[in-house]
């Protein structure tokens, strides 16, 4: 059973940058991707970037040019690393990963429903 466990969250002021890590187990590159999702308080989780099983990059719009997806496969660990932090960053950020094939790519929409970790707060103030 895969399991996935996040840190790296907190607080910081706008401007500022963090960098989120998720240590993963029993998740084969060749068959997963992985990735980032987050929720906001009242709000629906979404997707903020992943990275597939060839190595390609996907982000959110809300994010493109600010936050880095990458994976250390030796130390199977994914991370995030997230500048210019803006106070709608604010969120739970969660690491999801999500098997994946030649016929069944990955996509925010899958990834949404793919297996999650607890999460990792992040507070961005003004």
């Amino acid at each position: 059973q895969v399991q996935l466990v996040e840190s790296g969250g907190g607080s910081v002021q706008a401007g500022g940058s963090l960098r989120l890590s998720c240590s993963a187990s029993r998740v084969t590159d060749s068959t997963y991707c992985m990735g980032w999702l987050r929720q906001a308080p009242g709000e629906e989780r979404d997707g903020v970037a992943f990275i597939d099983t060839d190595g390609s990059t996907t982000y959110a719009d809300s994010v493109k040019g600010r936050f880095t997806i990458s994976k250390d496969n030796a130390r199977n660990t994914l991370y995030l690393q997230m500048n210019s932090l803006k106070p709608e960053d604010t969120a739970m950020y969660y690491c999801a990963a999500l098997t994946v094939s030649r016929w069944y790519k990955c996509r925010f929409s899958r990834l949404l429903f793919g297996v999650r970790g607890q999460g990792t707060q992040v507070t961005v103030s003004s």
